[in-house]
């Protein structure tokens, strides 16, 4: 896939979401542009934040990421 060969080259785009109480570090992604990361993110905030943690935060990286995707 082209957003599998644009991470290998650190060109994807990754959220990193940062939580309290639990706290764990999520991160979601790659996507090919930030914008299509933009329009997906608050699905996931939106499910992640159901599960009651608290202070969600999130930023934003052009980055190469492999596993583990959670902390």
């Amino acid at each position: 896939m082209i957003r599998n060969f644009g991470n290998k080259l650190g060109l994807a785009w990754w959220a990193k979401i940062e939580t309290d109480q639990p706290s764990v570090t999520y991160w979601f992604g790659p996507f090919i542009t930030k914008r299509s990361l933009k329009e997906n993110i608050s699905s996931f905030i939106k499910d992640l934040s159901d599960e009651g943690p608290k202070n969600i935060k999130h930023s934003l990286f052009r980055c190469k990421k492999e596993e583990p995707l959670t902390f």
